[in-house]
């Protein structure tokens, strides 16, 4: 079964996306709202945003995966279809502990959907393949 994030989370990148369209910013409550709903990586994804470190690399097959460049400057291969990143913060907090949602890496890229802010990159269907198979990291 496919995993689907709360209905108030969805909700929340809706109106984060609307808003964002009308006002190129996110009002202070909506910013409080993703605060309350992620918690302590609502910001650091904010920062991720905010550095562009996030990109949505794609395939002719319709493959997806994000690739974000965390604080640390390592690069972590993302897939947001169910909801996975092979940070520390995500084994640990999200999958050990049940404490989060998200790591900061996952609802980055989703926030730079919803913000329109993404950076795009199209690869072929061999590079796809080595990326998901976690041999190597893309050279762009």
């Amino acid at each position: 079964m496919r995993y689907i994030l709360p209905a108030v989370a969805k909700q929340l990148f809706t109106d984060i996306k609307e808003t964002y369209e009308e006002n190129a910013q996110i009002p202070d409550d909506l910013l409080i709202a993703l605060r309350f709903v992620f918690g302590s990586c609502a910001l650091q994804a904010l920062d991720l945003v905010d550095q562009c470190a996030v990109t949505c690399v794609s395939s002719p097959s319709g493959r997806k995966a994000f690739q974000v460049v965390g604080g640390s400057g390592r690069l972590y291969t993302c897939f947001i279809s169910c909801h996975y990143c092979p940070c520390p913060a995500f084994t640990y907090s999200v999958l050990r502990r049940n404490e989060g949602l998200l790591c900061k890496h996952i609802l980055a890229a989703y926030l730079c959907q919803a913000m329109g802010v993404i950076q795009q990159e199209t690869v072929s269907d061999q590079q796809m393949s080595t990326l998901l198979c976690g041999t190597a990291a893309l050279d762009t």
